[in-house]
């Protein structure tokens, strides 16, 4: 059996529903927790609720390619010369870069979550797909079309899917799921696991038996809500 999130038990930072911030569930109008609402959008519900709508099944890893989920692609804005990644990264800075011809930032800062650093150089971030590629396979229910992987690897209509952080951290996570690694940052780890919950169930993800004890060692999360906005 692996680990689960004992730290979270220790370093738990309340997340709440009244005060969306960056990488955390947004607020969403009140209504039954199992309703959808404009667009998908679905009713925060507390950590512990969200993770028992999750599907509990075994992963699937042959097969998995990471150049199955194309990326990045042109991103949002077809004509600004930005891909995907270069667009989170700007879109995330805390202080604005200058980007010149070829969207190439110079300047700016950043924060990265999971370790709580402040990075000053574009150029020592990766973005990371917060639900890493080779665990989206392994979670997938029924295999996607390449357009879907697509679609979830530049995801960009939810604040979520993507993040800018360390490229050290980024390294260190891997692809690994929240029982095997957890930020460095103690404090992110209840928006973590909170993050990771409603980026499966907005992308309709499986989780194994290890991953859901995992998850629901968070126990000093009482006040961590979890919404998602269900993808297309």
């Amino acid at each position: 059996m692996r680990h689960g999130l004992p730290a979270l038990a220790l370093c738990a930072l309340p997340l709440l529903a009244s005060t969306p911030t960056a990488h955390s569930a947004p607020a969403a109008p009140v209504r039954a927790p199992d309703a959808a609402g404009p667009a998908g959008v679905r009713a925060p519900l507390p950590l512990y609720e969200a993770i028992d709508q999750l599907p509990v099944a075994a992963e699937h890893r042959d097969g998995y390619k990471r150049d199955l989920y194309k990326h990045w692609n042109k991103g949002l804005n077809s004509g600004d010369g930005c891909d995907t990644r270069k667009e989170v990264i700007l879109a995330e800075a805390v202080t604005a870069p200058q980007v010149s011809a070829g969207c190439k930032p110079s300047g700016g800062s950043w924060r990265s979550a999971y370790d709580n650093l402040v990075v000053s150089d574009a150029a020592r971030l990766d973005v990371d797909h917060f639900v890493p590629l080779a665990e989206v396979y392994d979670s997938e229910q029924t295999p996607w079309t390449a357009a879907r992987r697509e679609a979830y690897a530049n995801d960009q209509a939810s604040p979520d899917t993507l993040i800018a952080v360390s490229a050290a951290s980024n390294r260190s996570k891997s692809d690994k799921g929240p029982a095997d690694w957890l930020p460095s940052d103690g404090s992110y780890h209840c928006t973590y696991a909170a993050t990771w919950v409603g980026t499966k169930l907005r992308w309709d993800l499986a989780v194994d038996e290890n991953e859901r004890q995992a998850l629901l060692g968070a126990e000093d999360c009482p006040t961590t809500t979890v919404g998602h906005e269900t993808a297309p």
